[in-house]
């Protein structure tokens, strides 16, 4: 069960400053700070799930949520969210229901704004509302990439790319190589869009190249330029 007792301030959450609030005005920032609801989400819990009406928006004050969509009875992973992150704002604007359900991949601190409070903000605070326009146009040239790769790109460079979008989301621990992220074989093929098995096969080749290596359900890089040649992409 999720812990309803959080008392976090806004005023001074260092999270804020990466998030799309940072642009509140004072006034604005010590409305939203009694507003808001927090509460830890466990591994494994949905926030919202696809299908249902949205009422609220979800900062990750701390976490790591996974975003999943039904295709034809398979989940895919469409969105990977961390630290700072905002979801569910899409079905808001959009007065429409949830396209994905969200699902923490961890212990997540989440906090949660009323949809009237958010669209007052997006209605009197012009940086704001620029910024989740910015938002929205770059999630869907990325939706629109990821649907041109899936159906055109072989499953080695999806599963290749799928690890470079682990570590540009989640970025390395102190080791510098490994992706700070627990992340089973599945999860890795919902992202990819391909089976576990095959994801499993493949994952264990590039092992036995020498460009990857597993600590546990994390996932080391030992040639992050050969990983990008795997995935047909180029720094």
């Amino acid at each position: 069960m999720r812990n309803n007792h959080l008392n976090e301030d806004c005023l001074n959450c260092k999270q804020r400053l990466n998030s799309i609030f940072c642009d509140l005005k004072h006034e604005e920032l010590v409305e939203m700070n009694q507003l808001k609801f927090c509460s830890i989400y466990k591994k494994g819990q949905v926030l919202f799930h696809e299908g249902a009406l949205p009422h609220a928006l979800y900062i990750i004050n701390s976490g790591k949520v996974k975003l999943l969509v039904n295709v034809d009875g398979r989940e895919q992973i469409v969105r990977l969210a961390k630290d700072g992150d905002t979801i569910g704002y899409r079905a808001l604007l959009s007065k429409d229901k949830y396209s994905a359900s969200a699902i923490s991949m961890e212990n997540s601190k989440i906090c949660t704004i009323p949809a009237h409070f958010f669209f007052k903000i997006i209605e009197q605070n012009i940086k704001v509302a620029m910024s989740y326009t910015s938002l929205l146009a770059k999630e869907l040239k990325e939706a629109q990439t990821k649907m041109a790769e899936l159906a055109l790109k072989p499953v080695r460079e999806r599963i290749a790319e799928a690890l470079i979008i682990l570590k540009e989301t989640f970025g390395y621990d102190q080791d510098g190589q490994t992706i700070n992220v627990n992340i089973s074989r599945e999860e890795i093929a919902q992202l990819a869009g391909t089976a576990t098995e095959t994801t499993i096969r493949i994952l264990s080749e590039l092992k036995k190249s020498h460009i990857i290596d597993f600590e546990k359900k994390k996932i080391k890089v030992l040639e992050p330029r050969k990983l990008l040649a795997e995935a047909n992409l180029w720094d």
